[in-house]
């Protein structure tokens, strides 16, 4: 079976490609570069009334990198909906070391103990890839996603890369743009912490400015666990703030 090596694997993807298999039991994987690539723009995430109610009455108990080995065997499980899946052996070892090396993280839902649902990707600079969503119960990838979303401004990112177009994206906010557009974006969002085709470090300590080489993935856990302002004590949960701050920026 092949191993791909981290390191290798972040190279790839500062320069815009990424691997998938053909399916889970794959031992190799092919390396992709699309003509056409779907993104999110950060300050266009479309927020539905209906989300926003989702979101804002913490329906999902929302965390991050708390589960991400559960998440990406979750991703990787067959559905009525997608019975065979691009996430081979391989692709699940790599990123579960990415994730220890601090560059791969995890959006969790849950309800009680039970995973609802999340998605997980890769940070690099401040680029955030998305790698696969899941959902378990209703909406959950959908609430995933708006976290994330909320996580990567709050954090100073400036593209999350969605890969490939569908309905489901474009209805959220997604767009798609020329490969040439893409790695113009993409350029941008590595510049600073790639030298020589290989990353720097991960996007977990730098101040997360909009100026900062690297992103910061745990900026927004400072913001929630900071005081309302004016001292309120509403009692209110997270989910109100993130639905706040998203209505901000769509």
């Amino acid at each position: 079976m092949e191993r791909l090596d981290p390191r290798m694997v972040l190279g790839a993807y500062a320069v815009g490609v990424f691997p998938m298999a053909d399916h889970r039991a794959a031992d190799s994987v092919y390396w992709v570069e699309p003509k056409r690539r779907s993104i999110m723009p950060l300050n266009g995430f479309h927020l539905s009334r209906s989300l926003r109610k989702t979101i804002a009455g913490d329906r999902y108990r929302v965390t991050a990198d708390t589960a991400f080995d559960q998440i990406i065997r979750l991703c990787a499980e067959s559905a009525v909906d997608r019975p065979e899946t691009w996430i081979s052996g391989p692709i699940e070892t790599v990123f579960v070391e990415l994730h220890r090396l601090g560059f791969a993280h995890s959006i969790e839902c849950w309800e009680g103990d039970r995973l609802a649902g999340g998605l997980y990707g890769l940070a690099l600079g401040r680029a955030f890839f998305g790698e696969s969503m899941v959902s378990r119960a209703r909406d959950a990838s959908k609430v995933a996603l708006a976290w994330l979303v909320a996580r990567l401004k709050q954090g100073g990112f400036s593209l999350l890369d969605c890969q490939f177009q569908t309905d489901h994206l474009a209805s959220l906010g997604a767009v798609e743009i020329s490969r040439t557009t893409y790695l113009g974006l993409l350029a941008s969002a590595v510049s600073g912490v790639v030298a020589g085709g290989v990353p720097a470090g991960p996007a977990s300590s730098a101040t997360g400015s909009s100026g900062s080489a690297a992103g910061d993935f745990a900026a927004l856990d400072a913001l929630l666990a900071a005081p309302l302002p004016g001292g309120a004590a509403s009692g209110a949960g997270p989910g109100k703030r993130i639905a706040q701050l998203l209505t901000e920026i769509s």
